[in-house]
């Protein structure tokens, strides 16, 4: 995997910011907040907060830059104008991945595809880990039941997307790194607030000869999330390998740093003990944790 000298993580969308929050540095770490509703004028539009996830990537190496939109958040809405406001420029994207197939991390993808049609590179490669990120959903989880839409796979194809189905880790336009599907090895157990639907019906659905056993051993299953994926990136830091995951893991943070060990020179980033200079596993601000365990375990993270 690629050694990248820079990093740069823009949160997009999140449920929540804090405007006046000041920025910091850390080692090797830069920490900006936008301030954008705060000017002598009352603002016009700030950045969007909802029930949801979507992030920017920016990564270099020597003279080559790479931009990565990785999770697109609840609403289209929220997507095209908080990515306005942060100067993301849709004709630099590379790629795109989605994590997994909620709602709250789709969302905002086929509008915004839609708003910078003339804009994005052809045969755009949308990263996905499985068959699963495309079935129908239902949210089972308290205060209440409903429909959890599902992706629009015409929608899609009429973008140009190349969509590429990585089961295996596989490398995004030669800086960063999916997972692949991560594997269930230690003590979290998925907490599925969610169930599929198997089928594909007028273009839309799972096709479910394309699942595993498990998923399609019934209409409708609960949802284990086979399909998730995470997204990593190397930086090299005087002799110290960092990994840092750029979303949050339904199937769970140390499933999800196991699946995410790299090769860095003789030495596995995954395998060397944290530094005071770079950790050798970076979660991002805001992580969410959708596994359950102890806290004892969890402390060991």
């Amino acid at each position: 995997m690629p050694e990248l000298d820079r990093v740069a993580v823009r949160i997009v969308i999140d449920s929540y910011q804090f405007a006046v929050a000041p920025s910091r540095k850390l080692p090797n770490l830069d920490v900006q907040h936008f301030g954008g509703g705060l000017s002598n004028k009352p603002p016009r539009r700030t950045l969007v907060s909802e029930f949801g996830l979507a992030m920017h990537v920016e990564s270099r190496r020597g003279d080559e830059t790479r931009n990565i939109l990785v999770d697109f958040g609840f609403t289209p809405e929220a997507l095209l104008n908080n990515a306005n406001l942060l100067g993301i420029d849709p004709a630099a994207i590379d790629a795109l991945v989605l994590s997994h197939g909620h709602q709250d991390h789709f969302g905002g993808l086929v509008g915004f595809l839609q708003a910078h049609s003339v804009k994005l590179k052809p045969k755009l490669p949308l990263f996905v880990g499985g068959e699963g990120c495309f079935c129908a959903r239902e949210w089972t989880a308290p205060p209440v039941r409903g429909s959890f839409v599902v992706i629009d796979r015409k929608a899609l194809e009429a973008a140009d997307v190349a969509v590429t189905v990585a089961q295996r880790p596989a490398l995004i336009v030669d800086h960063a790194m999916v997972t692949g599907q991560i594997g269930q090895k230690t003590f979290e157990k998925v907490l599925s607030p969610s169930a599929m639907t198997i089928g594909f019906d007028r273009g839309v659905g799972c096709y479910p000869e394309r699942l595993s056993e498990a998923e399609r051993g019934a209409p409708v299953v609960p949802d284990q999330f086979q399909h998730e994926i995470a997204t990593a990136f190397n930086l090299e830091r005087s002799g110290t390998c960092r990994l840092d995951f750029m979303q949050p893991s339904r199937r769970g943070q140390r499933d999800q740093a196991s699946s995410s060990r790299v090769r860095c020179g003789k030495n596995s980033c995954g395998d060397r003990g944290p530094s005071s200079r770079a950790p050798s596993r970076g979660l991002r601000p805001g992580y969410r944790q959708g596994t359950a365990g102890n806290r004892s375990d969890l402390r060991d993270l």
